[in-house]
């Protein structure tokens, strides 16, 4: 049985995660700060208390993989808060990369071991990252936090490369989530299109950035 470790699994992107690679008949190791009634519903492997802005969460991760490898990895726990009045918070800032930045690099590095050639790690990221894309300004921690990622996301690619593990960015689209206050598309179809990126994900494609509906995206 193929296993995936998925981050910020309570809600959302990562709920959803969870239901369709169970669905699909993955083990689901679901693991999350706080679990929720909907992801206790859905009968996966739940590992609470895991908060990827402290290091202490990789031992966490560990002990409840055991002895077990994964098949595939997803980073997807993630913060967003808009810029207070008077422009960014420095504080604010840090907190962002702790979570978005820190967190799929203490996870990935952390569970490196429990990776194999043929496994696959995704890192959900933002085109709000993207410097290219970046038209309008705001939003200083989470752009910060996560241009800084897809920087991190390339090292890894490049890093995990020799044992044939590839890494991908990912861009779920607008997602009517609670992060957004419920606008844009549903998280079921965002949810379908990061599963095709990921199912095509291969050697070749390590360390880029893709739209969840299929587009590669510019830095």
């Amino acid at each position: 049985m193929s296993r995936v470790l998925v981050t910020g699994s309570n809600r959302g992107i990562g709920l959803e995660l969870c239901r369709r690679y169970a669905e699909r008949g993955y083990e689901v190791l679901a693991a999350c700060r706080n679990g929720s009634p909907a992801l206790q519903a859905l009968g996966v492997r739940i590992v609470p208390e895991v908060d990827v802005a402290d290091d202490s969460c990789v031992r966490r991760l560990e002990a409840a993989l055991g002895a077990d490898s994964l098949d595939l990895l997803i980073n997807n726990a993630g913060i967003l808060r808009r810029d207070p009045g008077g422009g960014p918070d420095l504080d604010d800032i840090r907190a962002h990369f702790e979570v978005n930045t820190f967190g799929p690099i203490r996870v990935t590095l952390g569970l490196a071991g429990r990776l194999a050639a043929g496994s696959k790690v995704g890192i959900i990221t933002s085109l709000m990252g993207s410097i290219d894309d970046n038209g309008s300004g705001g939003s200083y921690a989470y752009r910060l936090s996560k241009a800084a990622v897809n920087m991190a996301g390339v090292n890894l690619a490049h890093d995990l490369r020799a044992r044939g593990i590839p890494v991908v960015l990912l861009h779920p689209g607008m997602v009517a989530t609670e992060m957004t206050g419920g606008r844009g598309i549903t998280v079921e179809r965002s949810v379908a299109g990061l599963m095709e990126r990921l199912d095509a994900l291969n050697m070749s494609e390590t360390g880029s950035f893709w739209h969840a509906d299929g587009r590669r995206l510019a830095w």
